[in-house]
């Protein structure tokens, strides 16, 4: 178990990333999700991660069904909003205003069949909206009962200390592993300077660092139109890829347990969130909680896969664009 922030609340040492089962990747199974989230939960995972806009609501609904007979007590949900979609699911910016935070967080509540939401934050910076504005409105939100904990998602340094001085983040949920280390050099220390732990997705660099892309995306997959997973970048990755399986066997490991280690082991302050869509994924990724590993096992699993050798962005030029994260201070 880990705290969340400061003195915050206690959540499983790995969360669970619900957003593949609903979008993105191409179709899922929906039963073997609800099967898969029931699964992690009667193995101590605690922390359910979704989005409002992950399948247009379905998978919120999908969270609905899934915590049916009395698990809505044995976890804790965060939700982000704001993204903007049309019919097509074309994404069209964020929206954070005040109004707008509490008519998005009205309608979670209503799919999910909750009283309330642990931790609500916004998916990316709304560059129309003063940060302490958006948090303000959630901060409304917890005194009257509705949200429990404030979070934000893919913000840099400095956004995060005017965050936080209007009300305290618990989280940052952030891209972090073995290939996007980028929040090492600013953002981590301003967190931990105020006591703000980390999500982290992306842990397996959205599949790559098992092996996944050696036989081809679903033509419903986004990855396929990321810059990391296109061309010769994706062969360049996929032989970082090898060389963390290799490791993994001298290991008697599994190249996912292994990123999955890799990141648990960078501080009680980070949670890494798994984005199995099936138990056998599930069961695979649990095993990392279990890793027995030494620094000097550590130090030559992050040298085997040097982030500096990664090639290609971790989204489309548009999109990072639109990551405060990503921009300089």
């Amino acid at each position: 178990m880990r705290s969340l922030g400061r003195n915050g609340p206690v959540v499983s040492s790995l969360g669970l990333g619900c957003m593949g089962m609903s979008a993105f990747y191409g179709p899922a199974d929906e039963a073997e999700s609800i099967a898969t989230i029931h699964e992690a939960i009667d193995h101590g995972i605690t922390l359910l991660d979704t989005g409002d806009f992950y399948g247009m609501g379905h998978n919120e609904l999908l969270l609905r069904e899934a915590l049916k007979g009395g698990r809505r007590e044995r976890v804790f949900i965060q939700v982000k909003f704001g993204a903007q979609r049309d019919p097509k699911g074309a994404f069209l910016g964020f929206d954070a205003r005040p109004a707008a935070v509490k008519t998005a967080l009205a309608y979670s509540l209503h799919r999910l069949g909750v009283d309330y939401i642990d931790l609500y934050q916004p998916a990316r910076l709304d560059p129309n909206v003063p940060i302490e504005d958006t948090i303000g409105a959630i901060a409304d939100m917890v005194k009257a009962g509705y949200v429990r904990h404030i979070g934000l998602s893919e913000v840099g340094a400095q956004t995060v200390r005017r965050a936080h001085a209007v009300h305290p983040i618990r989280e940052l949920q952030i891209e972090y592993s073995l290939m996007s280390r980028g929040i090492e050099a600013e953002i981590l220390p301003t967190l931990r300077e105020l006591g703000i732990s980390v999500t982290a997705y992306g842990v397996l660099s959205r599949g790559i660092l098992g092996g996944t892309g050696k036989d081809g995306l679903h033509v419903r997959d986004f990855r396929a139109h990321t810059p990391r997973w296109q061309g010769e970048n994706l062969q360049k990755n996929l032989a970082l890829a090898d060389q963390l399986a290799v490791l993994a066997k001298d290991f008697h490991a599994t190249p996912v347990q292994l990123a999955i280690a890799w990141v648990l082991s960078r501080g009680p302050d980070i949670v890494p969130l798994i984005g199995s869509r099936t138990r056998a994924q599930l069961k695979d990724a649990m095993v990392a909680v279990r890793l027995k590993l030494s620094e000097a096992q550590l130090d030559l699993i992050g040298r085997t896969v040097p982030a500096e050798m990664v090639a290609g962005t971790r989204y489309p030029a548009e999109q990072m664009a639109m990551l405060d994260s990503e921009r300089a201070t």
